[in-house]
């Protein structure tokens, strides 16, 4: 089954939600990273926020990055997407492993690190790209996207993120985000928080096969949830190219490539994001130091 991102509201309208299954989108990381399980865990929660945050985004042109460091053994994520959303990640130490937590779980807090800070950087093709800034509270990553969309958004959510990994690699992986219109009711609020309580894990949902419909409906408890956009289908995507990448080699500098082409003869280039890897060779060299 396809990845997919559906948008709804509940409660004429009065709430909105965002659910996503990614589950192929972070097995497909998973692969390209070789990710541990918990790395996979990590990983995969801020590859789901950031398909949902990027599909709320208008124009082809726009870019969202977001960067979580904290003090845990995990290092950097860096998490890219568009507004399709096309979605690509990185991560400094893919084959970080600590203990389960103190409820069997993966310990994905513990590899995080509670101390550290959230950056989310949407160029939307303003003169500056707008930068919101958050510290880490958990390390769980849905808590701390909820501390963000409170400090840098204004905006009361409730997010949830959860990835379920087993032997064969990603079973299920999905999130949502649950935001009250400025009309919604304390009453219409205290239903959804009972819901969200009574509904439990989105990995568990979604691993019992229920649609994101049903998980909708699940969440705020309104059975007449309506569905307002079910054409996203999140996937992994780089797009990198060796284009790109020679435009890159440009930013070294006259010397620097100079340097390459009499010292070494060529270049070679990793993709942090998919891994590729890209040949220059001297004559390449020396046609990128003819274009300065």
């Amino acid at each position: 089954m396809k990845d997919q991102i559906i948008k709804f509201l509940a409660y004429d309208g009065k709430i909105s939600v965002v659910c996503s299954s990614t589950t192929n989108l972070v097995e497909e990381a998973r692969n390209l990273h070789d990710l541990s399980p918990v790395a996979t865990a990590a990983l995969g929660r801020v590859l789901t926020i950031t398909a949902l945050i990027g599909s709320e985004m208008k124009n082809k042109t726009d870019k969202l990055t977001i960067q979580i460091k904290g003090n845990g053994p995990i290092g950097k994520m860096v998490a890219v997407s568009d507004n399709f959303p096309h979605v690509k990640a990185c991560i400094t130490n893919p084959r970080v492993d600590i203990p389960l937590n103190e409820f069997g779980k993966l310990d994905v807090g513990g590899v995080v690190g509670n101390q550290g800070f959230i950056n989310v950087i949407k160029d939307i093709g303003l003169k500056e790209p707008y930068i919101g800034i958050s510290p880490l509270t958990s390390g769980e990553i849905a808590d701390d996207f909820a501390n963000y969309f409170q400090t840098s958004e204004q905006k009361q959510t409730a997010v949830a993120l959860g990835v379920l990994v087993d032997k064969n690699g990603v079973r299920a992986s999905g999130g949502y985000i649950i935001t009250p219109m400025p009309d919604a009711t304390e009453e219409e609020i205290s239903k959804v928080e009972k819901a969200i309580f009574e509904a439990g894990a989105m990995s568990k949902m979604l691993d019992s096969n229920l649609s994101l419909k049903e998980i909708a409906q699940k969440i705020t408890g309104d059975k007449n949830i309506k569905v307002m956009d079910a054409s996203i289908e999140p996937v992994y995507e780089c797009g990198c190219n060796k284009e790109k990448f020679a435009e890159g080699l440009m930013t070294l500098g006259k010397d620097q490539i100079k340097e390459l082409i009499e010292e070494d003869g060529k270049a070679e280039i990793k993709c942090q994001f998919c891994n590729k890897i890209y040949n220059f060779n001297k004559g390449e060299l020396e046609e990128i130091w003819k274009k300065y």
